[in-house]
């Protein structure tokens, strides 16, 4: 039996159309190399550092090629200014280095997000005519970037104080288990870890076994199917469907979007688990939320708390009016959404959940939460937030903006509710896997620390069972077709 080395070092270079990530064939044996070295090294401080960042660069290094080396200056440059910025007692230049890492930061994140854009505007306005420049965008730069100013902004503020050792800044920045997508780790939360003796229970085996096979199923079991067998086409020529096929598409997609994110954390945040260290869970139940207020503290949590404390606060929060509370509520989702990308309909998704925020906090001077009737009153504020976060997705989604208005025109103008029972029939399969997937989403959350007990009474053996039965099943559940994470993108 002869191997064949070329395609063996093939493989272990970075492909553009075949990315590392976390469902890939390549990263289980990954995966499993770096299980096997780090049982040899985890008790050795120094040697488990460095052969974690060494994982960790060589994972971003296949996930986008040699734009890894992006992560390494960013994180020569705001280790060193941090720790200038913590030496420095004038406040004058200590404000001046915080300037300098924001503009360093935020400009690099702009120029690689947001060039083409401004460029597209300048060329709509007529104010001259540009060629847009072709740029590609660096996976999982929006998330190291908001990891880089929380830190350095932390150490202004005098709440944390940085590394000494660079090594220990890049393991902190780059861990691989959430480099790509997340969640949005903070310093004060991460590096203390780094410095403490590693130790695995029992527990943290089982829920990071639970964690990796949730995140699995929903990704790729559930969001990948429901995307490449109905969501798709209807977001690709929706003006070929009737209005409930839109609606139930737009539905569908709040299934791929929830499961696509969420199972992509949920792998992350279990992987870190085995490994010894704890990630702040990022999604809580979302989709049982009954105000919108409440869906973005359920939502993308790592996201939306960094908003709240180095935007919204900054702003003024709410210490400063109810006007100036609601401006700073719609200003800060509004960038939120220009966070996810460079479009009108990114624009218009933040204004509409800032909007949306302003008005909610608007009721609850009137009409402050009702003890009485408690029930009627939580089912109906699901219905409305479940509804109007799947409204919103229409422009999160839609390639454009005239897309989005082709399903909300079909949705409110072209309904045909008759066609119901032909569109389940004709999508039966997909109509099981959304409806499984609800009803998962609405158990109870306890029902998982009842699910991890039951891990951590089996055996091992019992444990790699289950695990290759979900990759068994996730193997047959994989399109042809490669679905690449949603927010790969941003």
């Amino acid at each position: 039996m002869s191997f064949d080395f070329q395609k063996i070092i093939s493989q272990l270079l970075y492909n553009a159309n075949d990315p590392l990530l976390f469902n890939s064939g390549f990263f289980f044996f990954y995966f499993l190399f770096v299980i096997l070295v780090y049982q040899l090294l985890y008790k050795h401080k120094l040697a488990r550092i460095f052969f974690f960042t060494l994982c960790s660069f060589y994972f971003f290094y296949k996930a986008c090629g040699f734009y890894f080396l992006l992560i390494v200056l960013s994180a020569v440059v705001d280790f060193n200014l941090s720790n200038w910025i913590y030496k420095t007692l004038n406040p004058t230049k200590r404000k001046l280095l915080l300037v300098i890492s924001v503009v360093i930061n935020l400009g690099s994140l702009a120029y690689f997000k947001y060039t083409n854009f401004f460029i597209d505007i300048i060329n709509d306005l007529q104010i001259g005519q540009i060629k847009p420049l072709y740029i590609l965008l660096p996976i999982g730069i929006s998330f190291y970037t908001f990891e880089n100013l929380s830190y350095t902004i932390d150490v202004y503020r005098k709440q944390f104080k940085p590394v000494k050792s660079f090594l220990e800044y890049c393991f902190f920045l780059s861990f691989f288990p959430k480099l790509v997508m997340g969640p949005i780790v903070r310093a004060s939360d991460f590096i203390p870890q780094i410095k403490k003796d590693i130790f695995v229970s029992e527990h943290d085996v089982s829920k990071g076994l639970f964690l990796i096979m949730a995140g699995l199923f929903k990704k790729v079991v559930v969001s990948d199917y429901i995307y490449i067998n109905y969501v798709q086409y209807i977001f690709d020529t929706p003006e070929k469907y009737s209005g409930i096929e839109c609606l139930f598409g737009v539905y569908g997609y709040a299934l791929v979007i929830y499961c696509d994110f969420s199972g992509y954390s949920d792998m992350a945040i279990g992987m870190a688990q085995w490994m010894g260290f704890s990630i702040p869970a990022n999604f809580n139940t979302p989709y049982q939320s009954t105000s919108i207020t409440e869906f973005w503290r359920r939502w993308h949590i790592s996201l939306s708390s960094w908003l709240r404390d180095y935007l919204y606060i900054p702003l003024g929060g709410n210490k400063k009016g109810k006007v100036r509370q609601y401006f700073n509520l719609f200003t800060t989702m509004l960038l939120g959404g220009l966070w996810h990308g460079a479009s009108w309909n990114f624009v218009i998704w933040g204004a509409l959940h800032g909007t949306a925020l302003a008005i909610d906090k608007l009721r609850l001077t009137f009409f402050p939460n009702q003890k009485f009737m408690k029930f009627p009153f939580n089912f109906l504020g699901w219905l409305i937030t479940f509804n109007l976060v799947c409204f919103c997705w229409i422009f999160f989604k839609a390639e454009t903006l005239a897309d989005s208005v082709v399903i909300i025109k079909q949705i409110f103008t072209n309904l045909h509710i008759d066609a119901l029972g032909d569109l389940v029939n004709a999508y039966g399969k997909v109509f099981m896997v959304m409806g499984l997937a609800f009803g998962l989403h609405l158990l109870p959350n306890r029902l998982d620390e009842y699910v991890i007990g039951g891990f951590q009474k089996i055996t091992i053996v019992g444990r790699a069972l289950v695990l290759i039965f979900i990759i068994w099943l996730a193997i047959q559940s994989k399109t042809a077709e490669q679905v690449l994470p949603i927010y790969l993108q941003f």
